[in-house]
């Protein structure tokens, strides 16, 4: 008797292994920034091609979109993976280190695109058993809240409508093999926010707190979770911070101009508007107390990552019949977010997160120069990635 896709996947993963790690370290040692991941772009769709699916046209200049079509009717999947890094300065002695200057893959999205080209390796050699279609994107610019956005605005649900959409996130908190999502808000809403204070500036050795934006930033900046007290969804709370503060050309000059940036987490519409309510009082009381003004403007952002029930329910029991019922847990929902929301708020879907912890503790935090995963982390999402798109389709 012919031995099936499920029985086989565990070896299928083995023999794509070697080539998800060695894609993992190259792309770790190249990261790019939002919307400029050309390199990465073509050592995507040079593999893509390598393994015979489809290269369709992309919405964006960089990203890639590939198809491939099984042999029998069914239902049309799209897995999803985000490519691009962040602006942080690895601190590692790994030795496939970022070779690019102040960038880092320090997010994992080197190891979802390596997993995704593993999920093109493993769904390729078996395709002459598979139902339905199978479209993968792998997506520039998530770190900038712009890319997801962008591919819909250029088309893509349009020239490739699909009934369900999965995608993974490694996640440095949890060990190698777990797996655990949600149905419902699983990640939550993110709202960037930039404040433009302004006052009178002057000399240093005459400063005073009337007209000091020095002073008023440094003061806004701690007050930022005041913005979200008592603020929560099912257990978990909304946040609110500063991710640069800019001020300043000498050090005996008080400047006129001082910048705060930073991002509001929250996971309902009411949430939201309560916490915009709060941070505008605080800015009154800020130019009241430092003579300054304060302008807030709110910039890209994403609504909450929001998880089909049908269909997390469908991913969670594949995910058990691959990895085992105790490696598959149901989490409270988390306070980071991300734009795979977008295509959610469009097609039935379901996001995961994918256990990658280094086993001697070292993975440090998401988007910290030291962060890391372990390689283990792509055979375990690349698995449940094709496990969920095959049964899904078969639906």
């Amino acid at each position: 008797m012919a031995r099936t896709f499920s029985e086989d996947l565990p070896q299928l993963l083995t023999d794509c292994n070697d080539a998800m790690v060695d894609l993992r370290h190259d792309l770790h040692a190249h990261p790019e920034l939002s919307f400029e991941e050309h390199r990465t772009t073509k050592v995507v769709r040079e593999r893509l091609v390598e393994l015979g699916w489809e290269l369709a046209p992309c919405p964006t200049p960089t990203g890639a979109v590939a198809v491939l079509r099984g042999t029998t009717p069914g239902k049309r999947i799209m897995i999803r993976a985000d490519i691009d890094g962040l602006p942080v300065t690895e601190e590692s002695s790994l030795p496939y280190t970022s070779r690019n200057p102040g960038i880092m893959h320090a997010c994992g999205h080197d190891v979802h695109t390596a997993a995704l080209l593993g999920v093109a390796d493993v769904l390729a050699r078996r395709r002459e058993e598979l139902a339905g279609e199978y479209t993968l994107v792998f997506q520039p610019a998530e770190e900038g809240l712009g890319g997801a956005h962008a591919m819909i605005e250029g088309g893509l649900l349009e020239a490739h409508p699909v009934d369900f959409v999965i995608g993974a996130h490694v996640t440095s908190l949890a060990p190698v093999g777990l797996v655990a999502t949600r149905a419902g808000i699983m990640m939550s809403e993110a709202t960037s926010l930039s404040v433009q204070i302004k006052g009178k500036g002057g000399h240093g050795a005459m400063a005073s707190s009337d007209g000091n934006v020095v002073l008023a930033v440094s003061h806004l900046a701690p007050r930022l979770s005041e913005v979200v007290t008592g603020l929560s969804y099912e257990g978990t709370d909304c946040a609110c911070s500063a991710g640069v503060i800019h001020a300043g050309t000498a050090n005996n000059v008080v400047p006129r101009h001082a910048l705060l940036r930073g991002t509001l987490r929250t996971f309902t519409s009411d949430q939201l508007r309560e916490a915009l309510t709060r941070l505008e009082r605080i800015l009154r009381e800020v130019e009241e107390e430092y003579g300054v003004t304060c302008q807030l403007e709110r910039g890209e952002g994403t609504p909450a990552v929001n998880n089909d029930p049908d269909v997390a329910k469908r991913v969670l029991t594949s995910a058990r019949s691959l990895m085992g019922d105790h490696n598959v847990w149901e989490l409270p929902p988390t306070s980071p977010s991300d734009d795979v929301s977008q295509f959610l708020n469009r097609v039935p879907g379901c996001y995961m997160f994918v256990g990658g912890a280094m086993p001697d503790g070292s993975s440090g935090m998401h988007h910290s120069p030291d962060f890391s995963v372990d390689d283990g982390a792509l055979g375990a999402a690349a698995g449940v990635l094709s496990k969920s798109a095959v049964d899904l389709a078969q639906l």
